[in-house]
């Protein structure tokens, strides 16, 4: 049995030498596709204001003024590089440092590196065939399967998300067991923000773990509800063109065709700082540079992010997340 000190790196020097070669690999790939690498700050004065993100903060004091600047470290270098490409970039990534005050646990450090990058004039379905490349050429996985939001709910839960009853629902979440999870005022209808909180819990406890388990797949067409910052699907307005990766019944990338009205962007912020309101979260200060550039004009074009640690835990068949990092949080 290994003992490991409380001063001594938690990944070994054989993974890091691994994760090392791995980053190689992807940083070979983006050049032979002339993606653009770059750097983007890991501060910014503001941050998401998504309901299921929370964000460190930090302070800088200017010894030259008696102000403080409060700040917020990045949880994506998402609306940065959304400005440079409004800027006029072309199809740009980068590998970069991420935080979250988040849960710490055997896929989840508060500290992670995140692989992000965006092709101009592409699809959603364009891009799930860019990560399914990304994936073969580290884990040699065969061809990611698709399969949507819906479809996998009626799959496993035999709920139809669109058309049956708030009340099918929260009879479902019981049987599940998540009875002192349904509102205590729920009667026969839930508020949207009520109905996405469980249905995102019956994805997590009761799907992910399942999906993925063979090959690669690609979870699509998430609700509108859920688009984030996405575009609405033009087919069916009640779907928006998200996806997410999963892997072995684990996430490793979340992806959108990527919503560029800055009226409905704006829209979305106000309504996820009014969930945060009903949640009782903090609400979160908008980007309104980033605004300023969907407002400017971004290209059409559809990112992904995804996470490098995992995707390393996965190609070296590690059980834990600290196994892959220099230093995990346990370990600082």
């Amino acid at each position: 049995m290994t003992i490991l000190h409380q001063w001594q790196p938690s990944g070994s020097i054989d993974s890091i030498v691994k994760r090392a070669q791995i980053l190689s690999k992807i940083r070979n790939y983006f050049a032979n596709q002339n993606v653009l690498e770059v750097e983007t700050p890991t501060i910014s004065p503001s941050t998401v204001t998504d309901v299921h993100l929370e964000a460190m903060t930090t302070i800088h004091t200017n010894p030259q003024s008696v102000e403080k600047t409060h700040l917020f470290l990045q949880t994506s270098p998402e609306y940065y590089m959304k400005r440079m490409l409004s800027a006029g970039f072309p199809s740009i990534y980068q590998i970069t440092k991420c935080f979250r005050d988040d849960e710490v646990g055997r896929f989840h450090n508060p500290e992670f590196t995140m692989l992000e990058w965006y092709r101009l004039d592409y699809s959603m379905h364009e891009l799930i065939e860019d990560v399914d490349s990304i994936l073969k050429l580290v884990l040699d996985t065969p061809v990611c399967h698709k399969i949507s939001y819906r479809e996998l709910f009626a799959m496993h839960l035999d709920l139809d998300i669109k058309n049956d009853s708030d009340l099918k629902l929260v009879s479902i979440c019981k049987q599940c067991g998540f009875e002192n999870i349904v509102p205590t005022e729920f009667k026969e209808t839930l508020s949207q923000t009520q109905r996405n909180m469980l249905l995102q819990l019956l994805f997590c406890e009761e799907i992910e773990s399942k999906i993925g388990l063979e090959r690669p797949v690609a979870v699509t067409h998430f609700p509108a509800s859920q688009a984030s910052l996405a575009k609405i699907d033009p087919v069916d307005p009640w779907l928006s063109l998200r996806f997410e990766i999963y892997y072995k019944g684990i996430e490793l990338a979340n992806g959108f065709e990527e919503l560029t009205d800055v009226k409905e962007q704006k829209a979305r912020f106000t309504a996820d700082n009014e969930q945060r309101k009903e949640s009782g979260l903090e609400v979160k200060p908008e980007d309104t540079k980033f605004l300023d550039a969907l407002e400017f004009g971004l290209p059409a074009c559809s990112g992904v992010a995804l996470g490098i640690d995992r995707l390393i835990m996965l190609a070296l068949g590690k059980k834990h997340i600290s196994e892959v990092l220099t230093f995990d949080f346990a370990s600082l």
